[in-house]
């Protein structure tokens, strides 16, 4: 059975059994091919890759000279989430454990055919659309033919030359910290596929696993144009993207899940030259920020080589990140374009959308992020409060429905910002999951602002409310927390503060008037908090001054 399945694994002709096993464990199949003594010898012999650990080579590395420019494009794949796969009925949820959600489909035995999962199309459309594409109305699916042993078909269902999304742009908005401004970066296609399956190799390395789960789960691959100059365009451009598929819903954006997989394309060239450089493309990065050390390292790298005269030494070639070592290192050489041999898969009908099928799409998307950012800045927000609260879907949901309540946003935005995210970061907890609702956030901004409590005990308050939740009304008046605002009884207090401290009144009538703060706080702490601030500092000034 393993030699029909998986027809180019190579079976000895003298043993029982092929070096392609497919066994069972648990109701679970695994396969494991096995390489061969050449094979591994093989690998054993190949040179490792040398980079100087020099000091000097390193502060080198950190200049880029400014009379070189860097070439710099992204493909991206996206993970959808859905509820089963591109092509067939299997579920897919990340960890499972390996070939436990598998069909004849997914495994490409002979005669299983594929249909087609509607909610891919319709998620590339969202997708399409917001990243402001040309959708293709009539586009079709093909077969990009390779070997590799966890392609179960020895092809990928994929779209070659008519995606469904094409000439589209992404804004960015970056940084204050990196320079701050607004960045358009083309895109030049999205289109669906399949994924492939995964390769678990063995610690000794003489044999690998592969796990078909992931085989067939659909994917929509992004293509920028080469308009990114610098390492933090390119990871700002990538954070942009994971935003927009979860403000969509159409992923959860986990690169650390693989469901957002970044490979970049680096070239320099110097500044004036029209011709590109030599690409190459780094693989292996599974954060923002090893995308923006890995594009920097690589120019780096090309720039050093350029300056000594090696510029041959610049072949295209695919590198991977060591994120120990901060380097890329040579993972394989590429001496041509691949022959991928498309042609129409001939299984799957061509993809035709309706201008209603797409409209209807259209009028359900949400708010995007580059609006959203657009409107909070209209509110006089700063940029920092913009990035902050647009950044996560959920935030941005409880912020808006805060505002809804009446509250002032820059007030909410400092409440959020502040002590908020505070909390949620020491409990590990998402906007979500705690207890506060916008409701009574709104309440208690309101209870402070119009003097009910003060902004001390509206701190005490908050943390209540977001560890056990309730409401501020009852908060109040079950701990007494209402602000003193009669001046007779802050009088009475500030009078019995002055008369039981006559060293620091001399200190302070002296010249020392820093002491005021001392007085104030012992008032605050006879009034357990709750004595107005604005009252308490004019009775108390009134009183200091009248002694003196």
């Amino acid at each position: 059975m393993a030699s029909a399945i998986f027809r180019s694994f190579q079976v000895h002709p003298f043993l029982l059994y092929p070096t392609t096993l497919l066994r069972q464990r648990n109701g679970v199949y695994h396969l494991t091919t096995k390489a061969t003594q050449s094979q591994t010898d093989t690998q054993q012999r190949q040179p490792q890759t040398k980079v100087s650990t020099s000091s000097t080579q390193s502060k080198k590395l950190d200049k880029i000279p400014k009379n070189y420019e860097a070439i710099i494009g992204i493909e991206t794949h996206v993970q959808l989430s859905t509820q089963t796969k591109a092509f067939c009925g299997c579920p897919y949820h990340y960890g499972s454990p390996p070939n436990s959600s598998i069909c004849p489909i997914c495994m490409g035995l002979p005669g299983a055919l594929p249909v087609l999962n509607s909610k891919v199309i319709e998620f590339a459309v969202k997708l399409g659309h917001a990243l402001n594409c040309n959708l293709a109305f009539n586009s079709k699916f093909d077969r990009k033919q390779y070997f590799y042993p966890d392609l179960p078909k020895g092809y990928q269902i994929s779209q070659f030359d008519v995606p469904i999304a094409s000439a589209g742009f992404l804004d960015v908005d970056i940084p204050v910290e990196f320079g701050g401004g607004r960045k358009r970066f083309g895109i030049t296609r999205v289109h669906m596929e399949e994924d492939a399956g995964k390769l678990l190799h063995a610690e000794n390395g003489n044999y690998s696993q592969v796990d078909l789960n992931r085989a067939g789960v659909p994917l929509l691959e992004i293509v920028s144009e080469p308009d990114m100059r610098n390492g933090i365009e390119a990871a700002e451009y990538a954070a942009e993207l994971q935003r927009l598929v979860r403000y969509l819903g159409v992923s959860n954006g986990n690169m650390q899940e693989g469901s957002l997989r970044c490979d970049v394309n680096v070239s320099i060239r110097p500044i004036g030259q029209s011709k590109f450089g030599t690409k190459i493309e780094i693989k292996n990065l599974n954060s923002f920020s090893s995308v923006s050390r890995a594009i920097d390292f690589e120019i780096s790298r090309q720039v050093e080589l350029h300056s000594q005269g090696q510029e041959d030494q610049i072949v295209q070639e695919t590198r991977l990140w060591e994120e120990g070592s901060q380097r890329t290192i040579t993972m394989r050489k590429k001496e041509g374009l691949a022959d991928y041999r498309y042609f129409p898969e001939p299984d799957l009908p061509a993809v035709i959308l309706s201008q209603e099928y797409v409209d209807d799409i259209i009028e359900s998307l949400p708010e995007l992020p580059e609006i959203k950012r657009r409107r909070y800045e209209q509110m006089g927000l700063s940029m920092q409060d913009v990035l902050f609260l647009a950044n996560d879907k959920n935030i941005a949901e409880f912020f808006d429905a805060t505002l809804a309540k009446g509250a002032d946003p820059k007030l909410v935005a400092n409440w959020i910002m502040s002590d908020i995210a505070a909390f949620m970061k020491n409990e590990k907890l998402t906007i979500n999951e705690i207890k506060l609702t916008p409701e009574e956030l709104s309440e208690l901004i309101a209870s402070i602002k119009g003097g009910t409590i003060s902004g001390k005990i509206g701190k005490e308050v908050l943390f209540e409310l977001l560890a056990k939740g309730g409401t501020v009304k009852d908060l109040i008046e079950k701990k007494d927390l209402v602000q003193i605002v009669d001046p007779n009884e802050i009088e009475k207090m500030v009078e019995k503060v002055i008369a039981e401290n006559p060293k620091q009144v001399e200190q302070y009538q002296g010249g020392k008037t820093k002491l005021q703060g001392f007085f104030a706080g012992q008032v605050m702490k006879l009034s357990k908090g709750k004595a107005n601030p604005g009252l308490l500092n004019r009775i108390l000034l009134e009183k200091l001054n009248s002694k003196s």
